[in-house]
């Protein structure tokens, strides 16, 4: 009887040893699993973020048919548009109004002026107090008021 004591105890040990190295096994691999969808997720979050935090910000002449310049610009939620464009381009303004941008004029003698596009809707309001999102688009168009 002692025999079939130890046998069956010996037998219970091994059960177990065998038992927690394999749970361990699985547990490193969902770990690892785990870790990998982590970083994934962290990866294509940084990114949407990336893109989220910028603007599009267009020059135009024309209605659109001449494109002057177009640059992706990072910025807060919030920020305003006419700091932007005197950060980012080169600007003149005349009471408020933008007048130039890179070096092309608005002039009234020919009933041209700036307009200003946020996410093709014509703005209802100035650049001096236009706020920005991320993830719009901005365009400046040279073009006749008539």
């Amino acid at each position: 009887m002692s025999k079939f004591k130890f046998f069956l105890v010996s037998l219970i040990a091994i059960i177990v040893v065998l038992g927690g190295c394999s749970s361990e096994g699985t547990t490193n691999e969902q770990s690892n699993a785990t870790n990998e969808q982590t970083e994934s997720t962290e990866s294509t979050t940084s990114g949407e973020e990336n893109q989220e935090e910028a603007v599009m910000i267009s020059i135009t002449k024309g209605k659109g048919e001449e494109t002057v310049k177009e640059k992706e610009i990072k910025i807060e939620d919030g920020a305003i548009l006419y700091d932007v464009m005197k950060e980012n381009f080169e600007l003149k303004d005349d009471a408020g109004y933008i007048t130039s941008i890179e070096g092309i004029e608005a002039k009234e003698s020919e009933q041209m002026a700036w307009m200003v596009f946020v996410n093709d809707e014509m703005a209802s309001v100035g650049a001096k107090e236009l706020e920005l999102s991320p993830g719009d688009s901005v365009n400046f168009d040279l073009q006749s008021w008539e």
